[in-house]
C-alpha cells in the first residue's frame, strides 16, 4: 500500500514539474526520512516549488479535488507528504475531523486508505461526501444531467417572472452576491434537479451547482475574504452546470475503479468525537482546524448553503455555527463555556489580556471588539476539548498532523497557533514530534512574517 502511495505521489508531482520546466530528484527514502531530521520548509520549497505556490492545488491533482474547494482548503501534495511519511498500511484508518471540503479523505482515496471526515457545515459535510462516492455510472451521469438541462432551459424560457428567494433565505446572503437573473436560472435548476431526483446521481448535480455559483455565476470574489466585486447582469447557469458536470464525469471514468476503500463522513461537532468513533480506532490525523481570525467561516459558503437548503432561517444558519469551534466573534454565543478550559494556560491568557490592553488603549467600543479577547480564549478552549476528547479513539502510537497558522487579526496581538496548540496537545499526553514550516505569508495588517506550520504529534504507545 505504501508503495502504491508513494508511486501515486511521484507521478503527480513529476507531471507538475516536467510542465514547469525542471524536475527535483526526491527518492522513496527521502520521502521516509524522520521529520525532525530536516528543513521541512526548504524540502517543501525544493518540491514544490516558491513560497507562494505551497498552497496551490496542482493540475494534476485537479481530479475530484476541484469539484467544490473552499478557498482556505491546503493542498493536496502536502495531505500525500504526511501519508508518505507516517507508518501505513492496508489497515491503517485516516481521520480528518475537521474535513471541510475533503482534501484529506480524497487522497487517501485516491491512496488506498480507508478514511473517516467529521465536519460540523452541512454544506461542507455533503461535499466531501459526493467526493469520496465514486461509484457512480459516469455515462449515466450525463445522460440524466442532460435531461435536467433541457427541461430547465424550456422553463427558463417560459417563465418571465424572475423567481426570487424567500425574505428569510435573502436577508442571510450578502447583498448583490448573486444578481438577479442569475439566480432566478439557479433556482430553477435547482428545482429541475430536485423534480427529476436520481438519488444515485443528486449529490454530483447539486455539487456542480454548488461550485458554478461560486465559480462563474456570482458576483462573489475571494481574496481569501469573501465579498462582492462586479455586477453579472446574466449568466449561463445551466451551460456553466453541464460543463461541471462533464468534468465530474470524466474524473469518474477514470477514478471509479479505485472506490474499493470505505470512507465515512460525519456532520457533527470535532468536539465530540469520542460519541463517534469507535474507542482505539483511529492511526493517522491530518486536518486542518480554523484558524483564530475574524474569518466568519460559514460566510465563505453562504450563498451556496443557503440555495442547497442547508439553511433555511436565521435559527439554522445559528445552529451551524453552534457546532464550530469558536474562531470569530460572529459565532460567540452567551452559554459557550470552553475558555474556562484554558485557565491555567499562560500564554492563551497572556494574550487575551495583551488584546483586552490594546482595546481600551485604542478605545475600541463595539461588541465585536469588546470579544476579541474572550473568542480568543474560546478557540483554545475548544481545540483543547477536541484533543482531549479526540484520544480516546487513537491507537496507540497513532500519528497526527495539524496544518495550524499564526494569526495577527485581534489589534494586531500575535498568536503563535501552533506553539500555543504544541503546549496544550503535550499537557494532554501527546508527544510534540515536530512543527513543521510549511510556508510564510504577510500578515495584512502588520505585514510581518505569519508561519504556517505543520504540528506533528504522536499519541503515546503506552
Amino acid at each position: 500500500m505504501r508503495s502504491r502511495l508513494l508511486r501515486h505521489c511521484e507521478k503527480v508531482n513529476r507531471t507538475h514539474f516536467k510542465s514547469k520546466g525542471f524536475m527535483p530528484t526526491i527518492s522513496e527514502s527521502q520521502l521516509q526520512l524522520n521529520l525532525s531530521s530536516i528543513d521541512r520548509h526548504a524540502y517543501f520549497k525544493s518540491r514544490y516549488g516558491r513560497n507562494g505556490s505551497l498552497n496551490k492545488i496542482f493540475e494534476p491533482d485537479a481530479a475530484i479535488h476541484n469539484w467544490y474547494r473552499f478557498v482556505l482548503s491546503f493542498p493536496p501534495h502536502l495531505v500525500r507528504e504526511y501519508l508518505s511519511q507516517f507508518k501505513t498500511d492496508q489497515l491503517s484508518i485516516v481521520l480528518d475531523p475537521f474535513c471541510g471540503t475533503g482534501t484529506t479523505l480524497v487522497e487517501a482515496k485516491k491512496g488506498g486508505f480507508r478514511a473517516v471526515g467529521i465536519e460540523a457545515h452541512p454544506m461542507s459535510s455533503f461535499a466531501s461526501t459526493v467526493k469520496t462516492d465514486w461509484k457512480i455510472n459516469h455515462k449515466k451521469l450525463l445522460d440524466h444531467s442532460h435531461k435536467i438541462a433541457d427541461t430547465a432551459l424550456k422553463k427558463i424560457n417560459k417563465e418571465k417572472n424572475l423567481r426570487q428567494l424567500p425574505i428569510d433565505q435573502e436577508v442571510l446572503l450578502l447583498r448583490n452576491s448573486i444578481s438577479p437573473r442569475p439566480l432566478h436560472k439557479a433556482l430553477i435548476l435547482k428545482e429541475t434537479i430536485d423534480n427529476l431526483k436520481d438519488e444515485e446521481l443528486r449529490g454530483v448535480e447539486l455539487l456542480s451547482l454548488a461550485k458554478i455559483l461560486v465559480s462563474s455565476v456570482s458576483n462573489l470574489h475571494f481574496g481569501p475574504e469573501v465579498g462582492v466585486r462586479g455586477f453579472k447582469e446574466d449568466a449561463d447557469v445551466v451551460g456553466e452546470w453541464l460543463k461541471q458536470i462533464h468534468v465530474a464525469s470524466g474524473d469518474l471514468q477514470i477514478l471509479g475503479s479505485m472506490n474499493s476503500s470505505k470512507t465515512e463522513i460525519f456532520n457533527s461537532d470535532a468536539r465530540e468525537i469520542n460519541q463517534i468513533m469507535k474507542p482505539q480506532s483511529v492511526d493517522i490525523v491530518i486536518t486542518s482546524p480554523p484558524y483564530p481570525n475574524e474569518k466568519d467561516y460559514t460566510r465563505t459558503t453562504r450563498l451556496e448553503t443557503i440555495l442547497l437548503g442547508f439553511a433555511k432561517n436565521k435559527e439554522d444558519l445559528r445552529m451551524i455555527k453552534k457546532g464550530l469551534v469558536r474562531s470569530n466573534t460572529r459565532g460567540v454565543y452567551k452559554g459557550d463555556s470552553d475558555d474556562r478550559l484554558v485557565g491555567d494556560v499562560q500564554e492563551v491568557q497572556r494574550i487575551a489580556a495583551e488584546i483586552e490592553r490594546r482595546r481600551i488603549e485604542l478605545g475600541k467600543t463595539s461588541g465585536f471588539e469588546r470579544m476579541y479577547a474572550r473568542v480568543t480564549k474560546l478557540y483554545f478552549g475548544g481545540m483543547t476539548r477536541h484533543l482531549a476528547d479526540l484520544r480516546t479513539i487513537l491507537k496507540p502510537g497513532a500519528m497526527l498532523a495539524y496544518v495550524v497558522g499564526d494569526q495577527a487579526s485581534y489589534l494586531r496581538v500575535m498568536i503563535r497557533t501552533g506553539a500555543i496548540l504544541g503546549e496544550i496537545a503535550q499537557s494532554l499526553g501527546y508527544e510534540l514530534v515536530a512543527t513543521d514550516l510549511f510556508r510564510t505569508r504577510i500578515a495584512t495588517a502588520t505585514k510581518e512574517q505569519l508561519r504556517e506550520e505543520v504540528l506533528v504529534l504522536r499519541w503515546p504507545k503506552k
